[in-house]
């Protein structure tokens, strides 16, 4: 199992519109595509209080590649972020890294 750590960077004050269409209507269409969200984090205490941190878990680098491109090709989901963004942009930045659990992990 590999796991990605996703951190989206919101435009100040947008951090509740990623949020809803997180629950509304990305789960769903990850769902559908068998994409297995590990977790979801905001910031307590510390910088980037606009962001949202999130890790989701991969057989392998070939299941991420072809359930990735068939989510951000599924018109579902191009029809949800275009309404989430009707007012207006939502993302400033996006950073990923592919992890690779150690030999002493305790999630695997």
């Amino acid at each position: 199992m590999i796991y990605e750590l996703r951190i989206y960077s919101c435009i100040p004050g947008r951090l509740p519109a990623l949020l809803k269409r997180f629950e509304t209507a990305t789960l769903k269409i990850w769902e559908k595509h068998g994409i297995r969200p590990a977790g979801f984090w905001t910031v307590l205490v510390g910088e980037g209080n606009n962001d949202l941190h999130y890790m989701l878990a991969w057989e392998s680098l070939a299941e991420r590649e072809k359930k990735w491109t068939a989510f951000m090709s599924d018109p579902a989901w191009i029809a949800a972020r275009a309404e989430s963004e009707r007012d207006g942009l939502i993302i400033a930045s996006i950073r990923n890294m592919i992890l690779q659990p150690t030999a002493f992990s305790t999630v695997k």
